[in-house]
């Protein structure tokens, strides 16, 4: 298990700031949630964090400086599921699968048969087996996300970046979804960054939340402290209201700030 420190980090698109000195701590193999609305700087601090942006400030792993370290090391250490991952549409599943092994094949290299057999693996477990030589351009949505979240563990990175990995799925294929990164960070070990855009979603599997707005933090704590109608309502400029379900569970519901009319 590993810890993610950033330290003042600042991300500026030429004149706009789109992440402002933020400093946000993760205890190992804990899951951090990063909630906040559209254009607040959830998914330029996770591409900071991959060092996929230029930024200010300083991004750690258990203490080590990502800044010190080639590309080709950084990638051993963290892995990012982009909101829109690139997906070669004449690409087979295990090929695909087989590309987060880059970081672990020798410079002019080829994979192992011992590389092929971890992915194999991982697509077992990720229930994608019969799919393994299908072409990335014939899967279904939710089978596009489980092939994107293969290739991202096949880094072997103790480190999991995953940018609104739900946002194209339906209600019920979020929840496994999020069910099946949540085995597998405790299965691994596994220290997991996630934008989430569902609230509810959000409370329900993250040990910790991290309110972003206008590129810096409002708030940071256990779910139950952060999802608070009055921080919500400003940051996301709507009504909402947070319930308890009978189980505990916090639920996030939009309000509207109008009764419909009734017809006469």
């Amino acid at each position: 298990m590993s810890a993610v420190e950033l330290d003042a980090v600042t991300v500026r698109y030429d004149d706009t700031i789109a992440v402002r000195d933020v400093s946000i701590t993760s205890t190992p193999g804990e899951w951090l949630g990063l909630i906040g609305a559209n254009g607040a700087g959830k998914s330029s601090l996770l591409r900071a964090v991959a060092h996929l942006v230029r930024f200010t400030g300083d991004v750690r792993i258990d203490g080590t400086s990502l800044g010190d370290l080639s590309r080709r090391r950084r990638a051993q250490l963290v892995a990012y599921v982009p909101q829109q991952p690139e997906l070669p549409a004449g690409m087979s599943v295990i090929d695909y699968t087989l590309l987060g092994r880059t970081p672990h094949i020798a410079y002019f290299g080829v994979e192992s048969a011992e590389d092929r057999r971890h992915c194999m693996e991982l697509l077992d477990q990720l229930r994608l087996t019969h799919l393994a030589d299908r072409h990335l351009s014939t899967l279904s949505g939710g089978e596009l996300q489980r092939v994107v979240l293969a290739r991202a563990l096949a880094q072997d990175a103790p480190v999991l970046l995953l940018d609104e990995p739900t946002s194209a799925l339906d209600l019920g294929r979020r929840v496994d979804a999020l069910e099946l990164v949540d085995d597998l960070r405790r299965s691994r070990g596994l220290t997991v960054v996630c934008a989430m855009h569902d609230l509810t979603l959000a409370a329900q599997f993250a040990d910790r939340l991290v309110l972003v707005s206008a590129g810096g933090v409002v708030a940071s704590g256990p779910p139950d402290e952060v999802l608070r109608e009055d921080l919500l309502s400003t940051c996301f400029g709507a009504r909402v209201r947070v319930l308890r379900d009978d189980d505990g569970s916090l639920l996030v519901v939009p309000h509207r700030s109008r009764i419909r009319a009734t017809d006469p």
